[in-house]
């Protein structure tokens, strides 16, 4: 049965009203009590050729995290630190909220990366168990003399155990047979560390985020007090990011919603088409794809000016009450499966044109801004004031401020409250450069509004400072580029002169076809013609391959 949960009322600040939560196993055994019937979870059946579909009710889901807490607590994990390393799946839910309900420390490792920095995570992690996908196992078994703290290596996947390594399925059956008793007394201190998050970064190496179960019940609790999911969601991004586990899977089973679990990047279109969802958490570069794959159909039909024109007429018949979006825009909206209404985002700036067209046939863009170090949300729109030139007012536990301004108010933003982390793994040194005074420094520039809302600029460690003066956020410039509908990606930089000085912009760019420099550099300065003539464009470079990316997919700035 589809989860039935509705959003909540809202007090009379405009945030809504939440149910208080303490523990993450108090979180999830009031969805068993109160909602143990809906599905918690569902997911295609693996090569099924006719798409069946494997429903996990919330008491389901409960009782399978209780037989494997058991089990690990029997081998002496109970306390553990336990990595976790694997393509999104329903185990490796399993994993991940066992863990969390057990005095442990969770580890959740980036697929993405290469061995050798798999290898050196689980050893910094101090972790003495591994969860591991089928994908995985053999580097992890071939790799155990390089794991010295490795005592147990537990698939995701295997159906039994072998001699060197467990089953996880074969452990939920062996915990039934055990008293849960010592599991369910287990408990962390709600301000020691929990869940151990590796940063990717766009240089260096990662550091170890540290995490308590404070801040992520506070960033659950205060998180849907400015924006909440709906009823049944469709869950993509890489679950070692603390954006999914945290603001998708723990929000998502505090309000009792249905998490559609996706099992493949290439199959999103068709898991919507499957799963019905009415809400999903994305990144703005799944949403550009949408709008691009939908314009380029519109245009290809010769209706993308009948379309504006119905858009207009639409917004004019919802200023007098009247919404017949899902009468004119069904046949868009039928391809996200017919039920879509929200897409919330993070991660990178939303264009705004492509928000507005989204809302404008029916489904809300909510746009937010958090980091993995604020557990990980700081910031959120919602559907009852949602300004896609920010990203959104903060959540009621934290205080910001801009650190030193200029003339424009724009410096760095800083952040102290309850999603603050405890610091980084082991490298207190680090920790002290970014938490000072209670205060996290974001390394984001930006400024806040008179409304007390953000606006993000940029990152301090891409500003460009030319030769008179003045300061350019790149990020602003890239943005009014991508604007240009057959630019896929663009990178702004500073051009030095002879004594290394950066005395003008240039834009590097990735196209979709083929197109003079010339009419670029062109269509680019009218872009950016509404900007300061500082902020223009003197040159552009046309790459013939895509940037080179982080494992959460975003540019990597090599100058």
């Amino acid at each position: 049965m589809d989860s039935k949960a509705k959003l909540s009322k809202r007090n009379k600040e405009g945030y809504y009203i939440v149910k208080p939560v303490n523990s993450i196993k108090e979180m999830l055994k009031a969805a068993k009590d109160e909602a143990g019937d809906w599905d918690a979870y569902q997911y295609r059946i693996p090569d099924d050729p006719e798409n069946g579909i494997r429903h996990i009710t919330y008491k389901e889901f409960y009782e399978t995290t209780e037989n494997l807490g058991a089990a690990l607590t029997d081998m002496g994990l109970g306390n553990a630190h336990i990595a976790c390393l694997g393509d999104n799946s329903y185990p490796w839910i399993v994993a991940y909220l066992t863990v969390l309900k057990s005095a442990g420390v969770f580890v959740p490792i980036d697929r993405e990366l290469p061995a050798d920095d798999i290898l050196r995570i689980v050893n910094d992690s101090d972790s003495t168990a591994i969860f591991c996908g089928r994908r995985f196992e053999q580097m992890i078994l071939d790799n155990r003399d390089r794991l010295p703290a490795i005592k147990y290596v537990i698939s995701l996947d295997a159906e039994e155990n072998t001699d060197d390594m467990y089953s996880m399925t074969a452990l939920i059956e062996r915990g039934r047979s055990f008293d849960r008793t010592e599991y369910d007394s287990l408990k962390s201190d709600e301000n020691g560390l929990k869940m151990l998050v590796y940063t990717s970064g766009t240089t260096g190496i990662a550091k170890g985020v540290m995490l308590s179960e404070h801040n992520l019940v506070s960033g659950v609790y205060y998180g849907l007090q400015v924006s909440q999911p709906l009823s049944k969601g469709l869950s993509v991004l890489p679950y070692n990011h603390t954006y999914e586990s945290v603001c998708d899977i723990l929000v998502s089973i505090h309000k009792h919603s249905t998490l559609c679990i996706n099992d493949s990047l290439k199959a999103v279109v068709k898991n919507l088409q499957l799963f019905k969802p009415d809400y999903i958490y994305l990144v703005p570069a799944f949403l550009e794809l949408f709008y691009s794959n939908i314009m380029r159909t519109l245009k290809k039909q010769g209706k993308d000016k009948l379309v504006f024109s119905m858009i207009e007429k639409s917004n004019k018949l919802r200023k007098v009450g009247i919404d017949m979006r899902k009468v004119f825009f069904g046949k868009i909206t039928e391809s996200f499966g017919g039920n879509l209404k929200k897409i919330v985002c993070g991660g990178a700036p939303i264009r705004p044109e492509i928000g507005k067209f989204f809302g404008d046939i029916g489904i809300w863009v909510i746009g937010g801004y958090g980091i993995t170090e604020c557990s990980p949300l700081v910031s959120v729109n919602d559907e009852s004031a949602n300004d896609y030139n920010t990203v959104g007012r903060r959540l009621p536990c934290l205080e910001w401020k801009v650190d030193a301004p200029n003339d424009e108010g724009i410096g760095e933003i800083c952040v102290k409250g309850d999603v603050v982390m405890l610091g980084y793994y082991k490298q207190p040194e680090k920790t002290a450069e970014v938490i000072q005074d209670g205060w996290f420094r974001t390394g984001d520039y930006g400024f806040i509004t008179p409304e007390d809302w953000l606006v993000i600029t940029g990152r301090k460690k891409n500003i460009i400072v030319l030769t008179n003066g003045k300061n350019i956020y790149p990020e602003e410039i890239e943005g009014y580029i991508m604007q240009i509908d057959y630019v896929i990606e663009a990178v702004v930089r500073g051009v030095k002169n002879d004594h290394g000085q950066e005395t003008h912009l240039m834009a590097e760019v990735y196209l979709d076809g083929e197109h003079e420099k010339q009419d670029v550099l062109r269509d680019i300065q009218k872009k950016l013609s509404v900007l300061p003539g500082y902020k223009t464009v003197s040159t552009v470079e046309i790459r013939k391959e895509p940037f080179a990316k982080t494992t959460s997919n975003k540019i990597k700035r090599t100058y």
